[in-house]
């Protein structure tokens, strides 16, 4: 069988599962998560050896310390995906719940109803966790999935893709609900992101240069986000010992995830004050300040920014810095600059908070808090799919209901249009 007929096998074989699953009951579906929990408890020495080859082959091929700590499978990472499962059984199911209901002049009645996307395909990089938390969801919210993890973890995704299949068949779901492509072969992302008759959504996690490829080639719809350009505006009436406080936890929690800061605008008002406390505490936690003239002005220290700072994503120790003369000027660079991911104002002017989130265009907007709290998690959605940058069909944090759309059911008793 070649590479295309393969694909479109995994395509059929969704395409069955998904229907079945769409009339699947909680309880049922509960049942399947649970059973999945222990199948990857069961399976865990064969998850962990297969994780070891992964390992070894990724050091032999020089991956940095970093990417084989992503990589790498724990008993504690472990017991997180089994827990995580568990957590996601214990969720409300969106699907069926009914979102409108209206009575028409001649007696019918419209019903808008939460139901399953269909067949969804994710495609993502080197952390094996993915496989779990997106067969949690999509099994959860009654969809079929393909996942397509990266080469760097491909024996670890098959492994845990196994077990969990194993789990939901046993469990009564169709032996097909969960599938994982077996081939790490480049052209395989083409066939999927192309299988538009089979496939409802595809959903990619990983770097920028991945979702490029992806959104380039697909005929199917695709959630994404391309990076994330964050933002934390300091108004002129900030408290400054907070603002101190919520920066470096958006910069140095973890430098490297798409929502830590990466540019901060300071009110000329109150940067003589700000900047210095700034660049002390940049000092001790090694962060490079890249400021425009005004703020070099105050902090020579600081390295002076180029223009291309202002829609940089380091996912490092650098934050791009600018003075700015009121509100208005930080959200039109935060809307020239940002991508559209997280933004955040730190004030205790009313009037400035309600001018920030109206006007900045972005899926999580914050005031007086840490834009890190973007993620499924925080927002007590459970496990996430990812988070989107697109203002349709989702937007933020892709948790459950993301993972769904509706109908119409109409209701009559035998009426006829005039």
């Amino acid at each position: 069988m070649n590479l295309h007929e393969q694909i479109r096998t995994l395509g059929d074989n969704a395409l069955e599962a998904s229907r079945r699953l769409a009339s699947m009951s909680t309880r049922r579906k509960n049942i399947a998560l649970r059973a999945m929990a222990a199948a990857v408890d069961t399976q865990r020495d064969l998850i962990k050896a297969a994780n070891d080859r992964d390992l070894q082959l990724g050091r032999e091929a020089g991956l940095s310390a970093a990417l084989l700590d992503r990589l790498s499978l724990t008993d504690k990472r472990l017991d997180g995906i089994i827990r995580g499962l568990r957590d996601v059984a214990d969720l409300p199911d969106p699907v069926g719940r009914c979102l409108g209901r209206r009575r028409r002049p001649n007696g019918l009645v419209i019903l808008k109803q939460r139901v399953p996307i269909g067949v969804i395909v994710i495609i993502y990089e080197s952390r094996p966790n993915v496989t779990a938390d997106a067969a949690a969801l999509c099994v959860k919210t009654g969809n079929a999935v393909i996942l397509r993890g990266g080469k760097d973890a491909y024996h670890s995704n098959q492994a845990l893709a196994e077990a969990l299949a194993a789990g939901s068949a046993e469990a009564g779901l169709p032996a097909c609900a969960v599938q994982c492509v077996a081939t790490t072969d480049r052209d395989a992302v083409r066939e999927l992101v192309q299988m538009d008759d089979r496939v409802d959504l595809v959903i990619p996690r990983g770097g920028e240069s991945l979702i490029r490829a992806v959104v380039e080639q697909a005929r199917v719809p695709v959630i994404k986000h391309y990076k994330g350009v964050c933002h934390i505006y300091v108004d002129e009436s900030a408290d400054l010992d907070m603002a101190l406080a919520i920066f470096e936890n958006a910069k140095c929690q973890r430098p490297g995830v798409c929502n830590a800061v990466e540019t901060l605008l300071v009110h000329v008002g109150i940067a003589p004050a700000f900047l210095p406390q700034l660049a002390e505490r940049c000092r001790r936690q090694h962060v490079e300040v890249r400021a425009d003239e005004a703020a070099c002005a105050i902090v020579p220290d600081f390295k002076p920014a180029a223009e291309a700072d202002w829609g940089a994503e380091y996912l490092d120790r650098i934050v791009a810095l600018r003075v700015v003369p009121d509100t208005e000027s930080a959200i039109a660079h935060i809307n020239a600059y940002g991508s559209r991911h997280s933004d955040a104002i730190l004030t205790r002017d009313e009037q400035a908070a309600k001018a920030f989130t109206r006007e900045v265009d972005s899926a999580a907007v914050y005031v007086n808090a840490s834009t890190r709290f973007t993620d499924g998690g925080e927002f007590g959605m459970g496990a996430e799919m990812g988070i989107s940058t697109d203002k349709l069909h989702a937007r933020g944090p892709m948790g459950l209901e993301e993972l769904t759309t509706y109908k119409y059911v109409i209701q009559g008793n035998g009426q006829i249009r005039a």
